[in-house]
């Protein structure tokens, strides 16, 4: 079929597709910042402004990042290619700032304030200028001693506490260890001093407990028992303000969730906590029972001066401020800027001027909110926003400067010759001196451009609706000729790994690893149904991508979790990670839609223990052939009840001793018994890689068993009126000439459009709303309220020609040893116009000593089993390895120059996001 390129829209056909327009002119919001505005009835488009822009390029508004937004910070920026900054921390001279970083070459940089330059970088590479034993970094500190002569980093089992030199330099590194309570870890969150610098105070987030230290010997003196998950921490006179982001103990009666071994209070509909306090320690008095203040919900940062303790209520979008004379919430400041949506601005840091602004950074709005304050108890007014860099994280000020740490920086933007990598992450720092109220106002409006804010971008219609169906409704709540929408998740694949080989496409072939003659079924979905080569996937690993699919974000407390994931890491299992707003599913029942879930946020399996790759697959080809069920019964379950109720039973995890042919049979027999739901939600994982067979013949089952399924369905009589949308959680596992994070996409349906190849920038928030409009199911957050459906990929003209499998060409049982007894897999032939795949799993000679020390590395990596964990691997061994299996071990892994046994890898000493140890 001939496959032709979308064009842009002109402006005119924009207008005639979206609906009408607002003005240009912003929506600014004054004075009380969660202004409600009448609703137009009509939703608006805000992310079609990107056009066919790239990530990574930097336009008139600013550079484009994956994350549906552009980022132009206010004042200086200094990028900083050290990986992400988790917290900082500014010397008590003003003179340096300590910013703790993960997933880069260092777990702590020291920065020159004046000349915005990194001074030392300390970690555990050889590289690094100041070695220490562990990479893990806390969400909070590094803290410096009231003289400035000691800095303490919070890691997973305690502190390393480090000389301070005069030139603000780094020495004498010394283990403070806090010892574990039985399985959990101290996991410390904030620290503060003793005024004389003899005591450090630490939130023990692990443990769900106060220590005092002392700071010479680094004994524990005392121990208080606060609330779950402390974190932030200020000292008023002898008082201590502890936010216990988990809110209160739970009681009798309470639902409750999980949380590193903790029941929490929580909502069993959308998992999510439902408590949020400060716990308040009298140093005076020791022995005092602990008091507690009611505040918001995930209440993080504290922050205390003039007689007044701020908390940052990072889930429920406002700052509780406690007047320290009566230990009570006194007001509350909103933190919405935008009255479309009520959650996902995030407030995660606070600082108070001099001359009396409040300034709260809003990680996930990119942005500064500035309020005039006067008292605790006199309102604080509203004044505007400040853009930043992408993910504010911490803000202070130094004299009239103002400092912001931006967790991401300019993106996975570090320089690499060979390509992008979604762990080429960036973070910065940005200073500026605080404009007047005029400038700030005129950065209100760039803040909103930058964000998509418009108005009327949510509008949910109200009683019966007579529109005419549509795919995707402009309005809301109107009918769409969809009802059934299959969501597919996938693991870890970017663009240029997949369809680099399609010359349709914007892509690189020599990137390619997993062509057309491992990945047939895609390829010919591609041209089928569309070839869309500006698609991007959010995060950076599995923990966020699967949290930006189900809750249209990646909530700050798994974001700033990544120096360490030892609490969680698949927050499925952990009640901190989801937002109060709810999932997907929840939203989909909300609105009187069926949901079925086939192992995606699944947290717990069980299975049969001869249930091996060899035994599951001669399982799958016999379900096949005769219809039977399975031999090898598979028990899984959720720790949220919402997606309990709705899940399917024997569909497995992630496990990649579990082929996805089996999974696939699985799914089959329910569908031919018992039909779809409106929504559907599906984890095939194999093309993570590093199971039982060679990467190649995982990415050929993962592909065979989506071909399988999309010809089934399309061959039903669901056919008419589904949608069928095959994502990748992240694209973290390859490289990609344009940006790590484009990843392959592909829309399935007789409402998509066929045959083309469609440019424009889309990303997985974009994708989610396309569904939530399909569906009538509202917004979870700002981020999916301010994105533009997916109009341009559908038509209103069906399609219905069905499509039909193709047989793998990769044998799917490439590299596994012993072969399945019921016979190794025969593939069909390879195409000879496409790159050529593994047809053996032999290694040469010359690399058989490299090979058996990579066969030696992947057995500690977690990749089957019960215990299977996704990205326990280190990203660059893992990619590596891939690399070397899918090209034969002949060939050196892009911009190198030779094959590296796994401890040579450049990068090999970067943690993982589980065992960051």
């Amino acid at each position: 079929m001939q496959v032709t390129r979308q064009r842009r829209m002109t402006e005119k056909e924009q207008i005639s597709l979206f609906g009408r327009r607002v003005g240009r002119r912003t929506v600014l919001v004054t004075a009380g910042i969660a202004v409600a505005l009448a609703v137009t009835g009509t939703a608006v488009a805000q992310t079609h402004q990107f056009g066919t822009q790239q990530v990574g390029q930097v336009t008139a508004d600013g550079q484009v990042v994956s994350a549906d937004q552009y980022i132009a910070p206010y004042g200086s920026r200094t990028v900083i290619n050290d990986g992400k900054i988790m917290s900082s921390s500014v010397s008590p001279d003003g003179s340096h700032l300590a910013a703790s970083v993960t997933d880069g070459d260092a777990a702590l940089v020291i920065m020159d304030l004046k000349t915005g330059q990194v001074k030392q970088r300390v970690g555990t590479n050889a590289k690094d200028d100041l070695r220490i034993k562990s990479g893990s970094v806390g969400q909070e500190g590094p803290t410096y001693s009231p003289d400035g002569k000691q800095l303490w980093l919070g890691q997973s089992d305690g502190y390393t506490k480090f000389t301070v030199n005069a030139d603000g330099t780094l020495a004498n590194p010394t283990a403070v260890s806090i010892p574990a309570d039985g399985s959990k870890h101290a996991l410390v969150g904030a620290a503060v001093f003793s005024a004389d610098g003899s005591t450090v105070y630490s939130a023990v987030n692990g443990q769900n407990r106060v220590v005092a230290i002392d700071a010479a010997t680094g004994t524990v003196k005392q121990s208080w028992a606060v609330g779950n998950a402390p974190r932030g921490m200020a000292m008023v006179g002898n008082r201590l303000y502890v936010s216990n982001e988990g809110g209160r103990p739970a009681k009798a009666g309470d639902t409750t969730i999980n949380s590193y071994g903790t029941q929490v209070p929580a909502n069993p509909k959308t998992g999510a906590t439902t408590t949020g306090t400060v716990s308040v320690i009298d140093l005076a008095d020791p022995s005092a029972a602990v008091g507690s203040i009611d505040v918001g919900l995930h209440p993080t940062a504290v922050y205390a001066k003039k007689g007044a303790v701020f908390v940052t209520n990072t889930a429920d979008n406002n700052v509780s401020v406690i007047d320290s004379r009566k230990n009570k919430v006194v007001q509350t400041i909103a933190t919405q800027p935008w009255p479309e949506a009520s959650v996902g601005y995030e407030p995660n840091a606070v600082s108070l001027t001099d001359d009396g602004h409040l300034l709260v950074t809003l990680g996930r709005a990119n942005a500064v909110a500035v309020y005039r304050y006067t008292s605790p108890q006199q309102p604080a007014s509203y004044v505007g926003l400040l853009p930043t860099d992408y993910f504010p994280s911490e803000i202070a000020t130094v004299g009239k400067n103002v400092v912001v740490s931006n967790t991401r920086g300019v993106d996975a933007r570090r320089p690499d010759s060979a390509g992008h990598g979604t762990h080429d992450t960036t973070s910065s720092l940005t200073q500026f001196t605080l404009p007047d109220d005029r400038v700030i106002k005129a950065q209100t409006a760039k803040v909103f451009k930058q964000n998509g804010w418009t108005r009327g971008s949510v509008t949910q219609a109200r009683g019966k609706s007579h529109a005419t169906p549509v795919p995707v409704p402009v309005r809301l709540g109107d009918p769409s000729t969809i009802k059934h929408v299959f969501l597919l998740v996938k693991e870890n694949r970017t663009y240029d790994q997949v369809f680099g080989d399609m010359p349709q496409g914007n892509g690189d072939a020599s990137l390619t690893q997993f062509g057309e003659n491992v990945t047939p079924n895609q390829h010919a979905l591609a041209r089928q149904f569309g070839l869309y080569d500006n698609f991007y996937d959010v995060g950076t690993n599995s923990a966020e991508g699967h949290n930006w699919l189900m809750q249209a974000d990646n909530p700050e407390y798994t974001e700033s979790s990544a120096g360490e994931y030892t609490r969680s890491y698949d927050t499925e299992d952990d009640a901190l990670g989801h937002q109060k707003s709810g999932f997907i599913w929840s939203g989909a029942q909300a609105a009187g839609k069926s949901v079925k879930d086939y192992g995606e946020f699944q947290s717990f399996e069980s299975k049969p223990s001869d249930a091996t790759w060899q035994n599951l697959y001669c399982d799958a080809k016999n379900m096949d052939a005769t219809g039977q069920k399975t031999a090898y019964p598979i028990q899984t379950g959720s720790a949220i009840p919402s997606l309990n109720k709705v899940s399917v039973p024997g569909f497995p995890l992630f496990d990649l001793n579990v082929p996805d042919v089996y999974k696939y049979q699985i799914w089959k027999q329910d569908f031919e018994k018992n039909g779809p739901a409106n929504l559907n939600m599906f984890w095939f994982s194999n093309d993570h890689t590093g199971g039982p067979a060679n990467a190649a013949a995982e990415v050929a089952d993962n592909d065979l068993a989506v071909g399988k399924m999309v010809d089934r369905i399309t061959h039903s009589k669901y056919w008419k009126d589904s949608a069928i949308f095959v994502v990748e959680d992240d694209s973290q596992a390859g490289l990609d000439h344009v940006d790590g994070h484009r990843a392959p996409v592909q829309i399935i349906s007789p409402w998509a459009k066929h045959g083309t190849v469609d440019n424009h920038y889309y990303s997985q928030i974009t994708m989610i709303r396309t569904i939530e409009q399909i569906l009538g199911i509202h917004p979870m957050n700002q981020k999916d309220s301010a994105a533009t459906p997916m109009y341009g990929a559908f038509t209103g003209h069906a399609n219905n020609t069905p499509f039909t499998a193709v047989p793998n060409r990769t044998s799917l049982t490439l590299g596994v040893n012993p072969q399945p007894s019921c016979g190794s897999d025969t593939p069909a032939p390879q195409n000879a116009e496409a790159a050529a795949a593994p047809t053996s799993a032999k290694v040469p000679a010359a690399q058989q000593n490299v090979a058996s020390q990579w066969k030696a590395w992947e057995s500690h990596q977690r990749l089957t089993g019960p215990n299977a964990v996704p990205d326990y691997a280190n990203p660059e061994q893992m990619n590596h390895f891939t690399w070397y299996q899918t090209h034969n071990w002949t060939e050196p892994y892009p911009g190198e120059n030779k094959i590296y046994a796994p401890n040579d890898v450049p990068g090999a000493y970067i943690p993982s996001s589980e065992s960051d140890g």
